[in-house]
């Protein structure tokens, strides 16, 4: 957004663990979640739309899930649950009704808290489904709006039957001009958030799976 000081930005990418599609910044066990970094060869794509190829900020990582693939389709499309098993998310809202489908549209909000530059808030993240193959792809973009944050994300899914259950892989890419100013930040940011998520829903699945608490 323009008129923003560098500190501001700064301080809003310090404090935004939590961006489109950032849940969490606790680092990954070793082993737990492989990942490809800044520009993988091929990119993710569902029904051949993919990331933005111009995005400074991207990442690409996945997770094998001991589960049925069924398991792990309805946790992450259930997205008005997705409270229920991962924490940084306070709140979502479907914005249409019926099946998750193309056109599907959610509103959901998450906290950064307070800084010597900027107040506590919350994001405010809209996400539209632009392509979608059940049991097999998600593509959905839209905006993440903050005190002085503003940043358009696209964020591919692809889940696949593997050795040890489903594969799930995953890639987004952030554009905006609060990101872009340290890209490097955003990228680690954007890489523990993907990273996050997947475990979160690693564990939800196998727990639904084998019948055990989570």
């Amino acid at each position: 957004m323009s008129g923003i000081r560098s500190t501001g930005v700064r301080a809003a990418l310090f404090t935004a663990p939590l961006l489109l599609g950032l849940l969490g910044t606790a680092a990954a066990p070793a082993g737990a979640v492989g990942s490809h970094t800044s520009h993988p060869g091929k990119s993710l794509t569902c029904r051949g739309k993919g990331v933005d190829p111009d995005a400074l900020v991207r990442h690409r990582t996945e997770i094998v899930i001991n589960a049925p693939l069924r398991t792990v389709w309805k946790l992450q499309t259930d997205v008005e649950r997705w409270p229920s098993w991962q924490p940084p998310v306070e709140t979502v809202e479907r914005l249409d009704h019926g099946p998750f489908r193309k056109g599907s549209a959610f509103r959901w909000t998450t906290p950064i808290p307070p800084n010597p530059s900027t107040p506590a808030t919350s994001l405010d993240i809209t996400s539209t489904v632009q392509q979608i193959k059940r049991n097999s792809c998600i593509r959905w973009t839209g905006p993440a709006i903050g005190e002085g944050l503003r940043i358009e994300g696209v964020h591919v899914w692809n889940f696949s039957k593997a050795k040890g259950g489903v594969r799930v892989s995953t890639e987004e890419t952030h554009t905006g001009a609060q990101v872009e100013a340290d890209v490097p930040t955003a990228t680690k940011l954007l890489r523990e958030g993907l990273e996050a998520w997947l475990r979160d829903l690693k564990s939800a699945a196998e727990a639904r799976a084998h019948n055990r608490p989570h």
